[in-house]
């Protein structure tokens, strides 16, 4: 029960962050504009690039490698393994920085607009302690500090905002907006990381000799960089391609691109909201799982693995029939846009997939299969860039969608194969066909009753009706299969309250 209570702590904070996060694309956009959006948009795409590469691959491997050394009670080699991965993030930051600081003027000439430039080497100042800051975060990853992990990076978007309103409304209008939205970035890194750095010393963190941390330590960490590393290049590869492969089957360049920008800004978007409560629950889970996995507890770590998977099941399933039903109504209402809620409705049961993908990638890299995750994330790549290739002459943006559904299936079955192997028999299998049956005729029967009370009231009432139609009919439905203790969790519920009010 620790680790959903954890969980739901850590999704509180992550919750907290995108909702700020969207208050302040909100404030900017009437502030700086679209265009000035789209400039900042366009150099922090480039510096994300080598932000990836320079510390996306430790943290995870870092928190591995702690949880190992915890296992084995060698609290020695866990300090050198911090200071190894800090040793390995400057090695490539510090000479990156200053090399593109140096060749400046020509690396400027890749960006369309010079203004571009500009913002990009505001934040790219700001490279080498935010990577150290990613670092320090997978040493709290591994230690099991998560409200530490989940605060700091509610406390960096506060002070970006912060920041950023602040030298909006006090600089003159002649200075960019979009560069003064840059050096908020940059502060708010700089804050994080002294942030950070003085918790981590507080909490009795120490630097030591890296020993013979270093070269494990990369050799975990370059799998997992080169594949976030192929995601970022695989998604600009897209942008260019989908829309050129669209326009050589007869479609106008402002269609392929509407078509590109309601998969990606409309579509995608909405289907990522399992991520956030599923993300919770694979940062609590790793470094338990990484620290059983190597005290050879092998009843224990399938244990944990079965957990996560029918936790990740439960919340892909439960969204479903939502978005089956109310897709279409929730394209018009957040964006006056009937296609993207019909793409939404079409590709509900891809939740499912792509949150299988997203646990089993989490919970194979705890057990030390970074190789294995690469090749399996490059197989459904493949896949996706056959599907962007040949089928927009036929499919127009539907293309987008069914390679998204090709790529997390391959990915999410290979993964669940691979667990199997790693952890043994899995019994999640039957659990998803059970919550499956329980839930498709709640989303049958909430169609019936969507479109029933659109011919009696407007269209905003009777998606709200069915939405909580909907939510209790899965209730019942989950504890009339005993997928669900509805029972007990109500007893806990008012015992709490009681308790409460005897204090």
């Amino acid at each position: 029960m620790n680790l959903y209570r954890t969980a739901a702590v850590v999704t509180f904070f992550s919750a907290a962050e995108h909702c700020l996060g969207f208050l302040y694309r909100i404030i900017l956009s009437r502030t700086i504009g679209a265009e000035g959006l789209g400039v900042y948009q366009a150099a922090y795409t480039v510096f994300a690039v080598f932000l990836t590469v320079s510390a996306s691959g430790l943290p995870v491997t870092l928190s591995r490698v702690i949880s190992r050394h915890r296992a084995a009670g060698s609290r020695l080699r866990e300090q050198s393994a911090v200071t190894g991965a800090m040793l390995l993030s400057l090695a490539f930051s510090v000479p990156v920085t200053l090399l593109l600081f140096l060749l400046r003027e020509p690396f400027s000439a890749i960006f369309a607009d010079r203004r571009c430039a500009d913002l990009f080497y505001i934040l790219l100042a700001g490279l080498s302690c935010t990577s150290l800051y990613a670092v320090i975060r997978g040493s709290f990853w591994g230690n099991k500090r998560f409200f530490a992990y989940s605060f700091i990076e509610l406390v960096e978007e506060m002070i970006r905002i912060g920041a950023g309103i602040s030298l909006l409304l006090l600089l003159p209008a002649a200075v960019s907006g979009a560069n003064l939205v840059a050096v908020a970035v940059l502060i708010s890194y700089l804050c994080s990381f002294a942030i950070a750095l003085v918790y981590f010393f507080v909490c009795g963190g120490k630097f030591r000799a890296p020993g013979r941390e270093m070269r494990p330590l990369l050799a975990s960490a370059l799998p997992v960089t080169a594949m976030r590393t192929s995601s970022s290049l695989l998604s600009s590869l897209i942008s260019v391609l989908f829309p050129l492969r669209l326009q050589a089957a007869g479609h106008s360049a402002a269609r392929a691109m509407s078509e590109y920008g309601v998969v990606y800004g409309m579509v995608m978007p909405v289907m990522a909201i399992p991520c956030a409560f599923i993300g919770s629950i694979a940062l609590v889970l790793v470094p338990e799982l990484a620290e059983t996995f190597y005290r050879g507890e092998k009843e224990q770590v399938r244990a944990l693995t079965e957990r996560a998977l029918r936790a990740t099941a439960l919340i892909a399933c439960a969204l479903i029939p939502f978005y089956l039903v109310c897709g279409e109504g929730v394209g018009i209402l957040l964006y006056s846009d009937a296609e993207s809620g019909k793409m939404l409705s079409s590709c509900a049961l891809l939740l499912l997939p792509m949150s299988l993908t997203m646990i089993s990638s989490s919970l194979l890299n705890s057990l030390g299969c970074e190789k294995q995750t690469l090749g399996i994330f490059l197989a459904g790549s493949a896949a996706m860039l056959a599907c962007t290739f040949f089928l927009p002459g036929s499919l127009g943006g539907g293309a987008l969608l069914v390679g998204m559904a090709c790529d997390q299936c391959i990915t999410a079955l290979l993964s669940l194969f691979l667990l199997h192997k790693k952890t043994g028999a899995l019994r999640a299998a039957p659990y998803v066909l059970r919550l499956l049956a329980a839930l498709l005729p709640v989303a049958l029967l909430g169609a019936l009753l969507y479109r029933a009370l659109l011919h009696c009231m407007s269209f905003v009432p009777a998606l709200i009706v069915a939405f909580f139609a909907i939510a209790a009919g899965e209730a019942l439905s989950l504890s009339l299969f005993r997928l669900v203790d509805l029972r007990a969790l109500l007893r806990r519920f008012f015992s709490k309250k009681r308790k409460k009010i005897a204090l």
